[in-house]
C-alpha cells in the first residue's frame, strides 16, 4: 500500500507555519474590528449559480478553475473560489438590507484548480472586507485605509504598493465598453477562442487574459481614464484625497481593470516584488451592481481580500512565543501533586508542559527539546519540605520554592 499524501494543490499547516498564519488572521481582524467590522462566516460550499452569477460564465474561475459536483441529491455545489459573492448572497438571503450600512469582516478557506506554485495552492486561505449600502467615496477611502493599517500593523508597508485606477460609473464604462468593441474587433483573429467569444459577451474580459495572444493583441488598448466622464473624475479625486489626507502613498495604474460589469469607480490593489509571479497580496474595488445582479435590492459595496498565505512569507520574523514551564515529577506519588500544580499553573496563564512518561533524564531531555524555560522538579525530598526545585535550563541556576508560591514566582515567564 502506497503511503498516503496530500492532495496536490493543498499543504499541511503547522508549528511555525501556522503560528504565522495566525498571526496574519488575529492581527488583521483586531484591526477591522476598530473600524467597527464585525466577522461573518459562510458555507465553505454554495449552489453553484451563486458564483455564476457573480463571477461571469466567461471567467477563467467560474470556466476552469472551481470545484464544483453534484450532490447525492442532486444538487449542483461549489466549494468557494472567493469570499464575496456568499456574504453577498448572505446579505440576500438573510434580509438585511433594512439593517445597511453592514460591515463584515471574514476569514477561511478558497478553492480553485489552478496550477500549484509558490504563493498559489488550490486550497488556500483569505482574508476579507466587505462594507455594503455606502455609496459615497468616504467608504472606498475607509476600506482601503483598513487595509494600509493592517498591512502596516504587520510591518509589511515597505514590502508593498498601493496601486488603484477608476472604472467609472455606468455610463463611463458603456462609453469604455463600445472602445474596446471597436479596438479587439479589428484584432479579432489575434485573440485566443475565449477571448473571441468574450468580445461579444465581455469585452472587459480580455484585459484580466493570462494568454499571451491576448496580452499582445490588447498592447496599446485603450484606457479606462479616457472615458471618465466629469462625475467619476470628480469621485476619483475623492478617493484619493481622502488617502493622502490619511498619508496613505499610491500610485494610479490605468492599466488595472475589472472584468465584470458590477464593478465601477475604485479598483485597487497592494502588489509586491517579492513573490515573483504572486506579486498581488491584497486586491478590492467598488461592486455596486453586484446584489441586484444576483437578485437582491440596488445595494452599493466595496471590499477586497488578501492571501493569508502570501502575507505569511512577507512577514518578517515573528517575536519568539512564550517558552513553556516544564513540570517534573520523580514518582507517582510526585506525579499526583504535579497535576494540580500544572493546572494551577495553566489556570494562571503560563504554558506548561508535563511529561507523560519516563524517567529523570528522558523528561529532561523532553523539556531541552521543547526549549522550555525552567524545569519544576519534585521529587523525594521536595515532596517532603512542600517545596518545587525551580531550575533555569539557560544557566543552570535551581531554587527551591514553595509549591503554593510557584505561580508568583514563575510570573516572569508568561
Amino acid at each position: 500500500m502506497s503511503q498516503l499524501q496530500p492532495i496536490k494543490g493543498t499543504h499541511d499547516l503547522m508549528f511555525e507555519d501556522i503560528r504565522r498564519h495566525r498571526h496574519v488572521e488575529e492581527t488583521s481582524f483586531e484591526i477591522a474590528r476598530r473600524y467597527g467590522y464585525g466577522e461573518i462566516a459562510t458555507p465553505v460550499f454554495e449552489f453553484t449559480d451563486v458564483f455564476k452569477r457573480t463571477l461571469g460564465d466567461t471567467s477563467d474561475i467560474v470556466t476552469k478553475e472551481m470545484f464544483t459536483f453534484e450532490t447525492k441529491g442532486g444538487d449542483n455545489i461549489t466549494l468557494r473560489p472567493e469570499g464575496t459573492a456568499g456574504v453577498a448572497r448572505a446579505f440576500i438571503s438573510e434580509g438585511l438590507t433594512q439593517q445597511t450600512p453592514l460591515k463584515f469582516f471574514y476569514r477561511g478557506p478558497m478553492f480553485r484548480y489552478e496550477r500549484p506554485q509558490k504563493g498559489r495552492q488550490r486550497q488556500f486561505h483569505q482574508i476579507g472586507v466587505e462594507l455594503l449600502g455606502v455609496a459615497t467615496p468616504q467608504a472606498d477611502v475607509e476600506v482601503i485605509a483598513l487595509a494600509a493599517h493592517i498591512l502596516g500593523e504587520l510591518k509589511l508597508t515597505g514590502a508593498v504598493t498601493l496601486e488603484m485606477n477608476s472604472l467609472g460609473d455606468t455610463e463611463s464604462r458603456a462609453a469604455y465598453r463600445e472602445a474596446l468593441v471597436s479596438f479587439f474587433s479589428a484584432r479579432k483573429d489575434q485573440l485566443s477562442a475565449d477571448s473571441q467569444e468574450r468580445l461579444t459577451r465581455n469585452p472587459l474580459r480580455i484585459l484580466d487574459s493570462k494568454d499571451p495572444a491576448d496580452k499582445a493583441a490588447a498592447a496599446g488598448a485603450p484606457l479606462f481614464t479616457e472615458y471618465l466622464n466629469d462625475a467619476s473624475k470628480d469621485f476619483f479625486k475623492a478617493v484619493q484625497d481622502g488617502l493622502a489626507a490619511q498619508n496613505i502613498a499610491f500610485k494610479v495604474n490605468p492599466a488595472l481593470v475589472r472584468g465584470l460589469d458590477y464593478y465601477g469607480h475604485t479598483a485597487f490593489e497592494f502588489t509586491t516584488d517579492a513573490l515573483g509571479a504572486q506579486g498581488t497580496v491584497l486586491a478590492g474595488g467598488r461592486y455596486d451592481g453586484l446584489i441586484k445582479q444576483m437578485g437582491g435590492p440596488p445595494t452599493p459595496g466595496i471590499g477586497w481580500a488578501a492571501g493569508i498565505e502570501r502575507l505569511s512569507m512577507l512577514l518578517p520574523e515573528l517575536a519568539a512565543a512564550a517558552r513553556p514551564i516544564a513540570v517534573i515529577p520523580i514518582g507517582d506519588e510526585e506525579g499526583k501533586v504535579a497535576l494540580g500544580i500544572t493546572a494551577t499553573l495553566r489556570q494562571a496563564g503560563f504554558t506548561v508542559d508535563l511529561g507523560y512518561s519516563g524517567n529523570m533524564g528522558k523528561r529532561m531531555t523532553r523539556a531541552n527539546k521543547i526549549k522550555a524555560a525552567v524545569a519544576v522538579i519534585l521529587g523525594g525530598d521536595e515532596m517532603r519540605e512542600g517545596v518545587a526545585t525551580v531550575r533555569n535550563l539557560d544557566s543552570g541556576e535551581q531554587v527551591k520554592v514553595p509549591q503554593a508560591d510557584l505561580a508568583r514566582h514563575l510570573a516572569g515567564y508568561k
